[in-house]
């Protein structure tokens, strides 16, 4: 498909942007937490910042199909090949619920089953993580914009770890695969981008996440010199069944130990998927 990336990128972000004023205006203004099928949380702010996005990628993109939360939640999942876009309007609801600052919108284009471009905003800091498989990954703070890389690997290991839905699991991978670490706990995909910021080294989920939990992340991730792998090491694929990962690490582009081992450890089967 013929597309102007750097034109896609710049209209992702502005995108993005826009989707997290209408988070802070619900915000500034109070809402109620509703509960989906699966018992996880969605508010107004999911919706508002959802349907902005829609919107402007139809403008932007108008031939590729857009995979969104809230509207697979509905039941409406567009018709698609290898191209399309993976939504998450709110990521981290959970602490985004509780008054915390560390949610996200993220808006990834996944291509032959890889992300290759995403966008990570951060409404409550303003700070815009970007990146263009192939071209770089650059941080947007307070007007300035730089680029970002993974860090080489050192004597000491910095991992990050989900906020709410850390497990034994991720526990047991850091302390027996990995070994002595320093560990810190956040919210959202904001993980892959501290990694691809060269602030820590790896970030193990062992445990279901969904599809556009990931992509915009990990597609910054990968710009910026990083990886991502799923259960037996290979480069964690897009447009599985269900849009479901059962696990995976990503890491500062090196190969990390073997997650599988402690895939049995819980019992996947029945997990629901949750943010990142």
């Amino acid at each position: 498909m013929n597309l102007n990336r750097s034109r896609l990128l710049e209209g992702l972000e502005d995108t993005a942007r826009a989707a997290g004023e209408a988070i802070l205006r619900v915000v500034e203004r109070g809402f109620e937490v509703q509960r989906k099928s699966d018992a996880s949380p969605v508010t107004e702010a999911d919706q508002a910042a959802e349907a902005i996005i829609l919107a402007a990628l139809s403008h932007l993109a108008p031939n590729i199909p857009v995979i969104a939360e809230e509207e697979v939640a509905a039941g409406r999942i567009p018709r698609h090949g290898n191209t399309y876009f993976l939504v998450d309007p709110l990521d981290g609801t959970k602490e985004f619920v509780r008054g915390g600052a560390d949610y996200t919108v993220n808006i990834g284009l996944i291509e032959g089953g890889q992300p290759v471009m995403g966008v990570v905003y951060a409404p409550a800091s303003g700070r815009l993580h970007t990146g263009s498989v192939g071209e770089g990954a650059w941080l947007v703070d307070n007007g300035e914009r730089s680029r970002i890389n993974v860090r080489s690997r050192g004597p000491k290991i910095a991992a990050v770890a989900s906020k709410s839905h850390l497990n034994q699991a991720t526990v047991d991978y850091l302390e027996s695969a990995v070994g002595t670490c320093e560990r810190v706990a956040i919210g959202s995909s904001l993980k892959f981008c501290i990694i691809a910021e060269g602030k820590a080294d790896i970030y193990p989920r062992l445990s279901p996440t969904s599809e556009w939990d990931t992509a915009a992340g990990h597609a910054v991730l990968l710009a910026a010199g990083g990886r991502v792998d799923g259960p037996g090491g290979d480069a964690l694929q897009y447009g599985k069944p269900a849009f479901l990962n059962r696990a995976f690490v990503a890491t500062a582009g090196w190969q990390a130990p073997s997650i599988d081992p402690f895939l049995a450890s819980f019992a996947g089967g029945g997990d629901l998927p949750q943010g990142v």
